[in-house]
């Protein structure tokens, strides 16, 4: 599999059931597939009706070996210009 399949697949799979990615930031090798870290703008029209700095939403996805998303999870919210601090 290419990497370009695999984040068009996280792509569709976020699009389609949470948020359409705003970034992709992570891929990393991992039993039996791949762990990926994709942020998504969550709350769009909510943070425009009030003026306030849109909401980055950091989630952490598991692709296994057929390329399908088998569990994801919302690991932290942050306001989309606050800094961001790099964890390995």
């Amino acid at each position: 599999m290419s990497m370009k399949q695999l984040l068009q697949e996280v792509t569709d799979f976020f699009t389609e059931y949470v948020r359409p990615p705003f970034k992709i930031t992570s891929v990393k090798p991992a039993d039996n597939g791949w762990d990926v870290v994709v942020e998504v703008i969550e709350e769009k029209e909510y943070m425009k009706a009030y003026a306030k700095d849109q909401m980055i939403g950091v989630y952490h996805a598991h692709i296994n070996e057929e390329m399908e998303v088998v569990s994801y999870n919302r690991k932290s919210m942050r306001p989309r210009s606050a800094a961001i601090i790099e964890e390995d």
